[in-house]
């Protein structure tokens, strides 16, 4: 995946995608390049207009709720409020990620 990320930096920033700007990415990242995965992406996006791909790539979108009708102002207060229980599965995953 860094490989693509690494693709769609170069992209972005109107530089050539090629081989040794992969790898200088990905090494300024600390991970390892593996030069037969650089090989294979430079080989696959060959005949790839990126630009149209990013255009075409789907995007999910969250649509905002509608606003309830009435006296619901009181449930969409309760409804925003997270649980304590909801908060501490939250933490103890945080610390998981961070020992």
């Amino acid at each position: 995946m860094e490989y693509v990320y690494a693709a769609l930096l170069l992209h972005k920033e109107k530089k050539e995608i090629n081989e040794a700007n992969i790898s200088s990415i990905i090494k300024a990242s600390g991970a390892t390049v593996n030069e037969a995965q650089v090989k294979a992406l430079i080989a696959a996006l060959a005949d790839v207009n990126i630009e149209e791909a990013i255009k075409a790539a789907p995007v999910a979108v969250a649509a905002p709720a509608a606003a309830p009708a009435g006296g619901a102002k009181e449930d969409k207060k309760e409804a925003e409020v997270p649980s304590a229980k909801t908060e501490e599965q939250a933490m103890e995953g945080l610390s998981a990620l961070f020992g």
